[in-house]
């Protein structure tokens, strides 16, 4: 505890007071579908929780990730910063990699970062992570040594929602880091459904840090394939078929271990004193039949299939129940929001690219939080300025979009406009100039395949609603 205050006092940071801060609950959800929530319209999904979670707080309509994959969108998420910035513009999966640059398991976000987590720690925060981690597998990138007090989770992109049978089969897809990792390299399988593991052990975090502040970084592996349910959990979507039914399943389990953290936060008292974000970390996948309706496009897309994801935020007494915000917000906003609710000096924090969105979302500030956003992977990029999307590829003409109008990405209006195409062409090279670059890349048959779905098979341009 002494050096703890010595550290703040040295950092500018305050001591706690007699007055508990805020506590902050964030919830993310994996390879979701835009339109699969019931706060979303969804009509075959049901999630009454985070149905709830959303009349008790604030639908955000135009929240975008930083990419439309995992490994970088959680990069971006956790700094508060573009993670081109330092290096990361491609997932990092082991064996789909090239050979230039990191590879294998030594991909990670580079440990001169900080994190949500370094910065609450510092403000006298307790903090846990539950579930899956994807910024980094080797002990130089554990969660541990990002600002965590606890982890419950697995170091990799993805797992089975069952124990694994024997260690031969845990390291069949991407090595060690593929297990369920209690604290720091102890290693035990899951004795229930991963989704419903995951909350009990978030809940126990809570009850036993009810009396500090703390963060929970509860991230699911759920809905990512592979696409396993209980069978009571199927049983109640018995009037669908195939993946959708296992989908609805696995959302519908999700939902109900959101409910759990919800409950035992009230059963604490601690709920009016907690600010609850739930949000997703890319588009859906098409290969899982999810639903981004009203979007075009997918996950791995620059579409707003790809990176415009389905978000809640509640905070009582301060963000109005059952209210709407339609304008564009990022995952870059949430560290900024954070260190300010938890009285972090932002002057000595690292240059964030993101802002604390609380005065937009209480109208105490009625701009744009954001007047331009930026994504790139390789040679593909995009501007998103006002409600003017600029789209640039390596193997074709740009692409302009009026979002305000045309959600859904379907009437092009690039040759009626050159004017902007050279200037979103500028605009873009020169944020491109401040970046680092990149320390891995995909083998180019990934970036292939992502091509090929923007050109070769149209359907996946269209928007696809499953009633």
């Amino acid at each position: 505890k002494q050096l703890s205050y010595l550290f703040r006092q040295l950092h500018g940071q305050k001591e706690t007071t007699n007055k508990k801060k805020t506590n902050i609950v964030f919830i993310l959800s994996d390879d979701a579908g835009y339109a699969d929530f019931g706060f979303q319209g969804s009509k075959q999904f049901e999630t009454p929780n985070l149905d709830k979670l959303a009349e008790n707080g604030m639908i955000l309509h135009q929240m975008y990730t930083t990419d439309a994959v995992s490994g970088p969108s959680r990069a971006g998420l956790m700094t508060g910063r573009y993670q081109q910035r330092f290096g990361i513009e491609e997932n990092n999966v082991v064996g789909y990699m090239s050979k230039h640059g990191k590879y294998g398991l030594d991909m990670g976000v580079p440990t001169s970062e900080k994190f949500i987590s370094n910065y609450l720690s510092e403000a006298g925060y307790v903090c846990g992570a539950f579930g899956k981690w994807h910024l980094g597998a080797t002990d130089e990138y554990h969660p541990y040594r990002r600002g965590f007090d606890q982890f419950v989770g697995f170091r990799s992109g993805g797992r089975n929602y069952y124990p694994y049978q024997n260690e031969e089969e845990s390291f069949a897809d991407e090595g060690v880091e593929n297990r369920l990792e209690y604290g720091f390299a102890h290693f035990k399988e899951p004795d229930k459904y991963m989704t419903y593991l995951l909350a009990d052990e978030a809940c126990k975090f809570i009850e036993e840090n009810a009396k500090k502040p703390f963060f929970v970084y509860l991230a699911f592996n759920a809905v990512h394939a592979p696409l396993q349910a209980e069978k009571e959990d199927l049983a109640k979507f018995a009037h669908l078929k195939g993946k959708r039914k296992s989908l609805a399943a696995m959302a519908w389990a999700m939902d109900k271990a959101c409910g759990q953290v919800f409950d035992k936060l009230k059963e604490l008292g601690l709920d009016k004193n907690t600010i609850i974000v739930f949000t997703n970390d890319n588009g859906g996948p098409n290969g899982t039949e999810t639903s981004n309706y009203p979007l075009s496009g997918m996950k791995a897309t620059f579409l707003e299939g790809g990176v415009r994801v389905p978000a809640i935020i509640s905070y009582p007494g301060v963000i109005k129940k059952g209210s709407h915000y339609n304008k564009p917000t990022s995952f870059l906003d949430f560290l900024p929001a954070f260190i300010n609710l938890a009285g972090y000096d932002k002057e000595i924090a690292n240059p964030l690219d993101g802002v604390d969105i609380i005065p937009y979302l209480t109208g105490k500030n009625n701009g744009r939080p954001h007047q331009t956003l930026y994504w790139k992977i390789e040679n593909r990029g995009v501007v998103r300025d006002g409600d003017w999307k600029f789209m640039r590829f390596p193997d074709r003409p740009a692409e302009l979009y009026d979002i305000s109008k045309d959600e859904g990405e379907q009437n092009n209006l690039a040759d009626k406009h050159p004017d902007l195409i050279r200037k979103y062409y500028k605009m873009l090279s020169d944020w491109e100039m401040t970046l680092d670059r990149p320390m891995w890349m995909l083998e180019r048959k990934y970036e292939k395949r992502v091509l090929e779905q923007f050109y070769e098979q149209e359907e996946y341009r269209r928007p696809k609603e499953y009633k």
